[in-house]
């Protein structure tokens, strides 16, 4: 599977997936349907699927007008299928959908909103996961609580070490700033952070990650961690707690 990261906005990343032996192609989340049509037209491919993580503007905006214009059958979460403009099919967990000879599987991932699901691609170890998962980071949780964005990343932390993970937004230098104040003798975590830094400087994406590196320096999936405990001030506290305080303090970061 060919997958082309298209930015849009300020610091959105949409997604086409094309197979190229079916000729099948989608997008996921396209919050502006401009810069996807333009790199449609630059390939001469035609857009069949519309695949969305869940309803927020800058992931949806541009669905209806990509459907008037290619017919494309949109794809979304059945448990925000009210809020998802122009959708034909609502799958959950445990639901697969086919983009030519590619399967993917949806995963409920709520948290950041109460309905957003993510797509895993196994036989090509990649993961669309909206803004549930960043690189160095996780979603805001505007409409769910920590106990579900906790459960929704353990589903992710389960997968295959080597799953790219393909986030909707390139927020990871500003997660550095923040990763580093709570993990700060995590040896990993700075060299990672030395890396995304020379990246930036380059303006040079520094997404798709892979989960194992998200494992051991992205601290919303080291809530086991000691060290992450001692520098959040809840040594000995459970993982909920320890979650809980590292979401509320990159809020207030």
């Amino acid at each position: 599977m060919e997958i082309v990261q298209v930015p849009a906005f300020q610091d959105n990343y949409l997604y086409l997936l094309h197979d190229p032996d079916s000729g099948v192609t989608a997008v996921v989340d396209p919050g502006d349907a401009a810069p996807i049509q333009k790199a449609l037209s630059e390939r001469g491919w035609q857009l069949d699927y519309i695949l969305n993580t869940h309803h927020h503007p800058d992931h949806v905006a541009g669905n209806l007008a990509l459907k008037d214009t290619y017919r494309a059958t949109i794809i979304g979460p059945a448990a925000d299928k009210d809020r998802i403009p122009g959708i034909d099919v609502a799958l959950s967990e445990g639901e697969t959908f086919d983009i030519g000879n590619y399967t993917a599987a949806v995963i409920d991932v709520p948290g950041h909103t109460k309905g957003h699901i993510a797509w895993y691609f196994e036989s090509v170890s990649a993961l669309f996961c909206g803004d549930t998962l960043f690189a160095m980071g996780c979603g805001r949780l505007f409409e769910g609580t920590p106990e579900q964005m906790l459960a929704s990343l353990d589903k992710i932390a389960a997968l295959p070490d080597n799953t790219r993970i393909y986030c909707a937004h390139e927020y990871t230098m500003a997660n550095a700033d923040f990763a580093i104040t709570v993990d700060p003798d995590n040896v990993a975590l700075g060299a990672r952070i030395r890396t995304v830094a020379a990246l930036r400087e380059r303006r040079q994406p520094t997404v798709p990650s892979l989960l194992g590196l998200e494992k051991q320096t992205n601290p919303f999936l080291r809530s086991s961690s000691r060290a992450l405990a001692d520098g959040v001030g809840l040594p000995g506290a459970d993982r909920l707690e320890i979650f809980t305080k590292t979401r509320e303090l990159k809020d207030n970061f």
